[in-house]
């Protein structure tokens, strides 16, 4: 019932649109690290680019991604997911599905949108827990 509730949830949650920047860290996690990853002051180690995906691949190529990062031992990495500007119904899926994604994962420590020089809001970058 529960797991229910919670999918319904997220389901429900408002849809992040094309400039909406993503933002997420874990309790443990101070703040000043979030404000430092998203001034992209932690080097990315490693990158996915999701472009011109459809959902279901994206979906396996970003669980494949995180887990050969984290089993070579990356901290952090750059996930490029577009800002899906020409999502027919202005809703970037690429973008949700990756903020929903990260969310759930217990080995994703926190996000944020890249900054502009390393895709802005088309862009995320993630801090792995070791492995």
């Amino acid at each position: 019932r529960d797991a229910r509730s919670e999918f319904r949830r997220m389901l429900d949650s408002p849809r992040l649109m094309a400039g909406d920047a993503l933002r997420y860290r874990r309790d443990e996690v101070p703040e000043r690290v979030l404000q430092r990853l998203g001034r992209g002051q932690y080097a990315a180690q490693d990158e996915l680019d999701l472009h011109r995906c459809d959902t279901a691949s994206a979906e396996v190529l970003l669980r494949r991604f995180l887990k050969e990062a984290r089993d070579d031992g990356a901290g952090c990495v750059r996930i490029v997911h577009g800002k899906g500007l020409h999502a027919d119904d202005g809703v970037p899926t690429l973008k949700n599905l990756v903020d929903r994604m990260l969310r759930q994962r217990s080995d994703v420590l926190a996000f944020h949108s890249a900054p502009g020089a390393q895709g802005g809001t088309g862009a995320v970058l993630v801090l792995l827990a070791p492995s």
